[in-house]
């Protein structure tokens, strides 16, 4: 391909990628069967049942299917980049990008468990069973909330920082690939039934969430270090980033617990941060901190792909 259209098409992105976020925040994700995720999610479920798998070749299909699900999502997001003109890529684009990302939805979510903690204890315990996967009829309020505010801590990374991530190296079908990995990881990723199948999409969402995971953690301590909170941000990073499960998860949300000064507590399972502040008291702050991160990572990769871009297209390369 000429250098020209490489170049123009980055510059493209570098326009396509506010343009997501900024449809992100006009509608959200709305919830319909005909979803690009949801539809990948109806497949996911088809082939992720282990009954359809004898148990010893449960590992190799979970493989073979990622691949399939990855190819067949992305398929439709490599077309539109390489076939569509400017003027019709741009709104394609924007929209099948923000497709890939759940900001605003993160926010409704957390939002919604605060409403329902409002009316009573019940309503926000089964509230808050959408958005995680503990049993929540037993946790106290600020349990309750603890599993919704981990759940955007968590996710900044999972559904802001790794899709922008790849969508800045690869453009939206990097974008794509990772929805459909992180998705199989979501529905299939568990220590029970689904051990053997989900074995492969559990690995290679730690593998590509790595990365971003650490790019997030260096851009909040950076924040809180301009908060004032550096140290407090910094001793959460090194007390707590072990205590959940996985490599990745335990970055953002222990930064964000020691720099916001709440509590995180998944009974049983690990406790971060130090609990300065109650959850109802600095909810609203672990939000903002996502909103910062998030238009900041937005302008960096904007300004990168657009210098990248111009650069191709003025030295020819």
């Amino acid at each position: 391909m000429e250098p020209d259209l490489i170049g123009h098409l980055i510059i493209l992105n570098a326009i396509v990628l506010p343009l997501a976020l900024l449809v992100d925040r006009l509608i959200g994700d709305p919830r319909s069967r005909y979803h690009p995720v949801a539809l990948i999610g109806s497949f996911i479920g088809w082939w992720g049942r282990p009954m359809l798998w004898q148990p010893w070749i449960q590992r190799i299909a979970g493989a073979g299917m990622w691949v399939v699900t990855v190819i067949l999502f992305s398929l439709p997001f490599f077309l539109v980049s390489w076939l569509f003109p400017w003027f019709l890529f741009l709104p394609a684009g924007a929209l099948l990008l923000k497709f890939c990302l759940a900001w605003r939805s993160l926010e409704e979510h957390a939002a919604a468990v605060d409403l329902a903690l409002g009316q009573n204890i019940t309503e926000g315990q089964n509230t808050a069973s959408l958005m995680v996967s503990r049993d929540t009829r037993d946790l106290t309020p600020e349990q309750v909330r603890s599993a919704a505010y981990e759940s955007v801590a968590e996710n900044l990374v999972d559904s802001i920082v790794s899709p922008l991530f790849y969508f800045g190296l690869f453009g939206l079908p990097g974008a794509a690939v990772f929805r459909a990995a992180n998705t199989m990881d979501a529905m299939l990723g568990y220590r029970d039934e689904r051990k053997r199948i989900g074995w492969w999409p559990a690995r290679m969402d730690d593998i590509l969430n790595f990365i971003p995971a650490r790019l997030a953690g260096g851009l909040l301590i950076l924040y809180f270090a301009a908060q004032g909170r550096f140290s407090q941000a910094w001793q959460g990073l090194m007390r707590d980033r072990r205590k959940r499960p996985g490599i990745n998860g335990g970055i953002p949300m222990s930064i964000i617990a020691g720099g916001v000064g709440v509590r995180f507590e998944k009974p049983g399972v690990y406790i971060m941060g130090t609990g300065e502040r109650s959850l109802e008291e600095a909810g609203e702050e672990i939000v903002k901190v996502v909103r910062v991160i998030t238009v900041t990572l937005c302008a960096l990769i904007s300004m990168g792909l657009f210098l990248l871009g111009s650069g191709i297209i003025y030295t020819g390369l």
